[in-house]
């Protein structure tokens, strides 16, 4: 071991099994013993950790075919997180100093194998950036959409971690025009000023369909969803043939307070599919293992040209992180959102 360790950390945990959404009360901070690191281990001290609406499906009660364990009553929440080695325990490969990712956020020290983590470097400019959800918007615009110069694009939940980076990743790929979906006439404001969105569709007030027509009136030849349900259905009506859609995620289901977060039915016309040729693929990253480090050398040339921002809001503080995961679920936020731990 390198240095001395507090004896103690804090960690978030879940008190009690929701009926619905999460919400802060569900969740309790607790200051819980932090052991020393032995063979092959280190303490990493977490800088930032990502909020992700992916906790309300291993908080519920189906998470089947998910490739992370549930979260029972006890237990500490978990997910990506961005810190600086502070301890080695004998025989690791890292030292201390070393900036990691890793799946331990949730928790101010993470007790970790160094197998599991990720060496950064500085490809990025800000290792907060390596918390972005770009890999998937990436990943499904290049393996299974097939995006090509000239496409019509359509972004479902375009304002949230994946569609504030999926419009600007389309368009750097050539595709000619870029739609995407929010629930908030502000952020579809902030999707066209600040992203490049040609129209930004605000779903509720007018039928998506009307609004689609309008916006796309040939149609679309590439979908990225990450809402399913109605929007889904909108989109495959919208088709154009031998229109590619790459599916991330269902939002529309995981986050209603009336289902359990594993499941989001969608009735689409299937009849338009054969008709149209339509591929309808699901992303899962594991299939597609080559994608991170591709993604991470062209984001961070993009980002130092300056061809692509990285949208996020950093909530300070700890205390703050069950509120923050509400906030996400109630759609109050613009682009990703992280906690942001202070640095001693």
């Amino acid at each position: 071991m390198t240095e001395a360790l507090p004896t103690t950390t804090r960690e978030i945990g879940l008190t009690e099994p929701p009926a619905g959404l999460p919400t802060p009360e569900h969740f309790a901070i607790a200051r819980t013993p932090l052991p020393a690191p032995g063979p092959g281990q280190v303490i990493v001290k977490n800088r930032y950790f990502l909020v992700f609406p992916g906790l309300r499906t291993l908080i519920g009660s189906q998470a089947d075919g998910v490739p992370l364990p549930r979260i029972h009553t006890g237990d500490t929440l978990f997910g990506p997180a961005v810190g600086e080695v502070t301890a080695t325990g004998p025989d690791c490969t890292l030292h201390p100093g070393d900036q990691v990712t890793h799946l331990l956020g949730w928790r101010e020290h993470a007790l970790v194998t160094a197998d599991q983590c990720t060496l950064l470097d500085d490809t990025l400019p800000d290792p907060v950036a390596h918390l972005s959800s770009g890999s998937a918007a990436y990943g499904a615009l290049t393996r299974l959409a097939g995006l090509r110069p000239g496409d019509t694009v359509l972004v479902t939940g375009a304002a949230g971690a994946v569609g504030t980076l999926a419009g600007p990743v389309a368009r750097l790929l050539g595709a000619a025009t870029v739609i995407g979906t929010t629930r908030s006439p502000d952020k579809a404001e902030r999707l066209t000023d600040e992203l490049g969105y040609d129209t930004a569709l605000v779903t509720g007030p007018r039928p998506l369909d009307e609004q689609l027509a309008k916006a796309a009136p040939d149609g679309i030849d590439v979908l990225l969803d990450t809402v399913g349900g109605q929007q889904l259905a909108a989109a495959v009506r919208a088709a154009r043939q031998g229109a590619r859609f790459a599916l991330i995620g269902a939002l529309s289901g995981q986050l209603s307070p009336q289902r359990d977060g594993g499941s989001s039915p969608a009735d689409i016309d299937t009849f338009r599919l054969i008709n149209k040729g339509v591929s309808l693929l699901g992303y899962s990253g594991p299939d597609h293992p080559d994608v991170p480090k591709e993604w991470t050398e062209r984001f961070g040339t993009w980002l130092r040209s300056g061809k692509i921002t990285f949208p996020h809001v950093r909530i300070p503080g700890m205390d703050h992180a069950p509120r923050a995961l509400q906030e996400l679920f109630q759609g109050r936020h613009f682009g990703t959102v992280v906690v942001e731990l202070p640095p001693t």
